[in-house]
Formats: structure tokens, C-alpha cells, sequence
């Protein structure tokens, strides 16, 4: 038997569309700092307010760019979220230095699944993290994208990083109602990651979400 994936929707900018989120069911919330490019940005004191004010058992994800430990800890505990996930690559520092000073927050690395180097990439990571997040950003560019690209990239590769590592993958990229029984079907990740999917015009959609999660039920 499949088990059904968990949702996590992205680019939280209000109370609001938190509560219209777990409404429909989502397990996790998105909640995006300064970024060099992409949709859903809002600013600390909005994110640390919705952190705050989002019940457990509820997942609050910070996205965040930074590439130095020090930076990361930092913000974090202005925003008290109780997961990080990490959107670029961390270049100054470790992912034990983020456990030893934040103990009980639960780190996600997002791997941009650009090739076969991804796949080296995603088993060099995932034993010092809780869990991957697939992507479709690319961080070669001159301004890098390091999500809410809205595209999808290769699953054959997301399979096989979700049949190499042994923790939690979540898929992102591009999903949306239509593709969703496919992306199940070809990744089997633990959990889905959506944001311009169930948006219009930048706005979380009741409408939208409303199909995602029917079809989610019957795929």
C-alpha cells in the first residue's frame, strides 16, 4: 500500500492563508526570507508572527538562503520556526554547528536536481540532515534560483535519490493537480511541496487547494 504523501504548502504570507492551508490539510508551512530571486518573500517580523502563532503538531519551515552557519542560527532565533530548510549550499560551517546550537530544530537541505551530480550530492548530505527537499532551482545563474521556479525537473533522478538515502525526501517543483498522481507514482517521495500550484496571482487559491487535496485523496 502507498502511503499517501504529506503536504507542505510554500510561500506563506499571512495568518490567514496558514489557517486556510491546515484547513485542507497541510502538514507543513513555507515561510520565506530574503531570497535573490522568486515569489513569497516577506519579511522577519511576519515570519516569526505566523511561526508563533502556528500550533503544533504543524511543521513551520524557514527558507533560507544563507550560506554561513552562523548567519543561519542567527536568524533563526529572531524567527523561532521549528525547522530549517536550508536553499542553498552551506558553505561556511556545519550542519552539526546548526544542531549543536539549535537543538530540536529539524534541518531540511534542499538539493536542486539539476543531473546526475545531484544524486552524489543528495547521499553526501542526507546522513547529516533530517530530511531533503528536490527542487528545480538552478544556482549557477548570475541570480541564482533557489526555488518557486514553478517547473518541474527529471524525476527519474528524484526517484533515485529517494531510493538511494534513507531519509525523508519531499518533492518540489511545479506541481500542480494535474501532474500530481504522476509525480507520486515516479517519485513515491514522503512528502509534496507546493506553491505557485495552488496560487493566482501570488495568492494562496481556496479554490485551487480545494482540487489539489481531491486529487491528492484519489491519486
Amino acid at each position: 500500500m502507498t502511503v499517501k504523501p504529506r503536504v507542505k504548502i510554500c510561500c506563506i504570507s499571512s495568518v490567514a492563508e496558514a489557517e486556510l492551508a491546515i484547513r485542507y490539510g497541510a502538514s507543513a508551512l513555507g515561510l520565506v526570507s530574503a531570497m535573490p530571486s522568486g515569489p513569497g518573500v516577506i519579511d522577519e517580523g511576519l515570519i516569526a508572527e505566523i511561526a508563533a502563532y502556528v500550533p503544533p503538531p504543524i511543521a513551520t519551515f524557514l527558507l533560507t538562503s544563507q550560506q554561513d552557519a552562523d548567519s543561519i542560527i542567527e536568524q533563526h532565533r529572531r524567527l523561532r520556526t521549528n525547522t530549517l530548510q536550508i536553499v542553498d549550499r552551506l558553505e561556511r560551517g556545519t550542519y552539526a554547528d546548526l544542531r549543536a546550537a539549535l537543538p530540536g530544530i529539524r534541518l531540511v537541505q534542499v538539493i536542486h536536481v539539476t543531473g546526475e551530480e545531484s544524486v552524489d550530492e543528495a547521499l553526501a548530505i542526507a546522513p547529516q540532515v533530517d530530511a531533503l527537499l528536490l527542487d528545480s532551482g538552478n544556482q549557477t545563474l548570475a541570480v541564482k534560483e533557489l526555488g518557486g521556479t514553478g517547473r518541474t525537473h527529471d524525476w527519474t533522478i528524484s526517484r533515485r535519490i529517494r531510493e538511494t538515502v534513507s531519509k525523508p525526501i519531499f518533492l518540489a517543483g511545479g506541481l500542480k493537480p494535474n501532474n500530481l498522481a504522476e509525480a507520486i507514482r515516479e517519485v513515491r517521495p514522503f512528502g509534496l511541496d507546493l506553491c505557485s500550484g495552488v496560487r493566482t496571482e501570488g495568492k494562496l487559491d481556496e479554490a485551487k487547494l480545494a482540487r489539489f487535496f481531491e486529487c491528492l485523496a484519489q491519486a
